[in-house]
């Protein structure tokens, strides 16, 4: 992933992560992913940036990772990928919202993915993964060099914890596997852009991540121990 450029906005009430990802400093084509809130900060950053957004990838559609997709999907003329067993709640946004959140406006998602898609948007290799478990339709994003990518992780993994698994098609088991997967497939080093918190690194999550002890046990270490993050 040498090169990448990955600019991480943290927006909304629930404090979400949404990232502008380039091939470089100086591209002029770009990413945009998760834009869950504050259209008009998003879109002041791609102004600053100087560059056009090729596609909008959606991890999941809760509504803290989707309620500013159609103002800047409108805005930019992008088109928008999101995971295809959830493209209907984002094409009914409000339907889906808890009180006090919102309003949103929903968007018909003009690409849908299941995983084990790849894409070329934007000059960047895309792996498209179907991690689900915190969502029944969750996706993650592996960007750039197909041997040493970033992972755009959504509600997967985060620094020191994990997605919540106790709303509507959560589940711990599967999520475990999802994130078993990605461990298994992408080297320790592999810096995981999350949807809240910071970055991190797959192998710092294995070696401390206190909701990974289980994989710990079946999995070779993750390099040196760190300190554990707290819960979240």
């Amino acid at each position: 992933m040498s090169g990448l450029d990955v600019r991480s906005f943290t927006v909304g009430p629930v404090q979400e992560n949404s990232y502008i990802v380039r091939a470089g400093g100086d591209a002029k084509r770009a990413l945009l992913v998760d834009p869950g809130d504050e259209p008009e900060r998003l879109q002041g950053a791609i102004d600053a940036l100087g560059v056009e957004i090729e596609a909008i990838l959606v991890t999941h559609c809760h509504f803290d990772h989707i309620g500013a997709v159609a103002p800047l999907a409108r805005a930019t003329g992008a088109p928008v990928y999101c995971p295809q067993l959830e493209r209907p709640i984002l094409a009914d946004v409000m339907s889906w919202v808890p009180p006090g959140f919102g309003p949103f406006e929903s968007y018909e998602a003009e690409h849908t993915l299941a995983g084990g898609e790849h894409l070329n948007l934007a000059g960047l290799d895309i792996d498209v993964i179907f991690t689900p478990g915190h969502s029944p339709g969750h996706l993650t994003y592996a960007v750039g060099s197909p041997a040493h990518p970033a992972l755009l992780s959504g509600d997967v993994l985060f620094q020191g914890s994990v997605g919540r698994v106790d709303l509507p098609g959560g589940d711990w088991a599967t999520l475990e596997r999802s994130i078993e997967g990605l461990l298994r497939a992408y080297p320790e080093e592999t810096v995981v852009y999350p949807g809240h918190m910071g970055v991190t690194t797959l192998g710092r999550e294995l070696a401390a991540n206190p909701f990974l002890a289980e994989l710990r046990g079946r999995l070779p270490s993750a390099g040196a121990a760190h300190s554990p993050a707290p819960a979240s």
